[in-house]
């Protein structure tokens, strides 16, 4: 965990991984729902909290497959519409509803790919950044209170708080601009300096 009190590093490392099982595992039961022995066999595809994948994956006991939001290739053994992450983002990634696959889809993905070591996934991140971080600061800048929420379910964490910021930086503009004070003194050169 990068940052123990940070609540946004909590909630990433409790994103599911899809996972399997290399060697059977006793008392360990309740990863996979599918039967109700305490075991789990080898070759059982279970999806664990991050935090946990990364620990059994350092001791070798469990493989990472990719989650259908980062991967390549379709897997039609996940939902149709989540593997197809990468051809959406390609054609029109502004308009990608990224909250739905990950809320952290940032987050994760930068701490899954120099795990599972696929060079693939930072370049994606990067190309899906640079698209929607031109049009959060535009709709951040030009949306009325009435629509933004319906736009807000699409944004990541990440996105939102970038989203907010320009929301912030536009309420600072406009209040400057009417005619706020041009001028603060700064606190430090109001005091008095005591006489000697």
């Amino acid at each position: 965990m990068a940052n123990y009190y940070d609540i946004d590093d909590i909630l990433t490392e409790e994103e599911l991984v899809p996972s399997v099982f290399q060697y059977n595992a006793n008392g360990v039961g309740l990863f996979d729902s599918s039967d109700n022995t305490d075991k789990v066999d080898s070759g059982s595809r279970v999806e664990l909290p991050f935090w946990l994948v990364g620990e059994l994956y350092m001791r070798q006991l469990l493989s990472i497959r990719v989650p259908p939001c980062f991967d390549r290739e379709l897997s039609f053994s996940c939902a149709l519409d989540r593997s197809k992450t990468r051809e959406e983002i390609a054609a029109d990634a502004a308009h990608v509803d990224l909250r739905s696959r990950c809320p952290y889809f940032y987050e994760l993905g930068c701490k899954l790919a120099p795990l599972i070591g696929d060079k693939t996934i930072g370049p994606f991140l990067l190309v899906a950044f640079q698209i929607r971080y031109k049009e959060v600061l535009l709709k951040a800048h030009t949306l009325t209170m009435a629509v933004a929420p319906k736009y807000l379910t699409l944004l990541t964490n990440e996105e939102t708080k970038l989203y907010e910021a320009g929301q912030s930086s536009v309420a600072a503009f406009k209040k400057w601009r009417i005619g706020g004070p041009r001028f603060q003194i700064a606190p430090v050169l109001g005091r008095k300096r005591k006489p000697s």
